[in-house]
């Protein structure tokens, strides 16, 4: 990607980015995806974080997706500290292919990952079939191809939902009625249609062999917002220093630890922390509460005072970033 689109990506407040990268060093990275530039990625990726510093913006938030495998399952261990460099979210994942490089450490796999080797090994020991999220994509993401097909989610590749958000828009896209039919059918609540993409998907045809079809209760909530919260530390502040995120009236705190790495979606840019939301429409108050670790920093760090910001929220897809400055 050129620095432009780069730089776009953080300007336009891209919510989230996935980066498969399939292994911590450019032999193993090849394995998998041909003809990849692994160094290039990892270099696509320091620039876009320097971006994200420039414009001091939390988006997009990055994850790093790692398919394990028998050839890259050695270098589990770097790759997640690699990430944690890069203040990715580190998500491993079981191949769709289980005799492809095949696992060969299943106990370390396991140790390391919490996952099991295998897709069928999943569904013995869970009794649901592995990556069963993916089908909530219909409802909280639906997919978009790169030339505006609505595919509706990143499993398919079998055929789109007659749609074209770029031809007829986005709102008539997602609107289309064979994706309403595949979300009832995803229910259980009408028979497939063996047109539909989903007729052909393992995902589906195991819940359908089960009857364990997706309840709305699975699905997650579709009418929040995505909020960054950023706290600006007065320079020289003590490294012992926590802030709590206090919103009202939902009562969600979070807590911020000042200089220290990132942790999963914790990103640090420069002199400034963020903190990753999810608030539905309305009217609240952030509250940001710094507190002292250590009682020994008071002397030469007075406790600095909190801080407080009303704002309004709007509804999906609307992204919002809020700075607050601890002086």
């Amino acid at each position: 990607a050129s620095p432009a689109t780069l730089e776009a990506l953080v300007l336009y407040q891209l919510r989230s980015m996935t980066v498969s990268i399939d292994g911590a060093s450019p032999e193993s990275y090849a394995k998998y995806r041909v003809k990849g530039d692994f160094d290039r990625v990892i270099a696509n990726i320091r620039i876009l974080n320097e971006f994200k510093r420039k414009h001091r913006s939390a988006f997009p938030f990055l994850a790093w997706q790692y398919v394990v495998f028998g050839h890259n399952e050695h270098e589990l261990e770097a790759a997640k500290r690699l990430a944690a460099e890069l203040g990715m979210a580190f998500r491993p994942k079981i191949s769709w292919d289980k005799d492809f490089s095949p696992i060969r450490d299943p106990q370390l796999v396991q140790i390391q990952t919490g996952l099991r080797t295998t897709r069928d090994e999943h569904y013995n020991a869970t009794g649901s079939a592995y990556a069963r999220s993916i089908c909530y994509q219909l409802w909280t993401a639906p997919v978009l191809n790169w030339n505006g097909r609505l595919m509706g989610c990143c499993r398919n590749f079998w055929g789109d939902f007659g749609a074209n958000a770029f031809e007829d828009g986005l709102a008539q896209a997602l609107a289309s009625p064979k994706l309403h039919h595949a979300r009832e059918a995803l229910m259980g609540r009408v028979a497939l249609d063996p047109a539909t993409p989903c007729a052909t998907c393992d995902l589906y045809l195991t819940m359908e062999r089960d009857k364990n079809w997706i309840v709305e209760s699975e699905v997650p909530d579709t009418k929040n917002s995505a909020v960054a919260v950023s706290i600006v530390p007065e320079p020289g502040n003590s490294p012992a220093t926590h802030v709590d995120i206090f919103v009202t009236p939902c009562l969600s705190v979070n807590r911020l630890l000042l200089a220290r790495p990132p942790r999963a979606q914790r990103v640090q840019l420069s002199t400034q922390y963020f903190v990753l939301l999810s608030l539905p429409p309305g009217e609240y108050t952030i509250y940001a509460l710094p507190r002292q670790l250590d009682p020994n920093y008071r002397t030469q760090y007075p406790p600095l005072p909190p801080a407080t910001m009303p704002v309004t929220i709007e509804p999906r897809p609307i992204l919002r970033e809020f700075h607050i400055p601890l002086t």
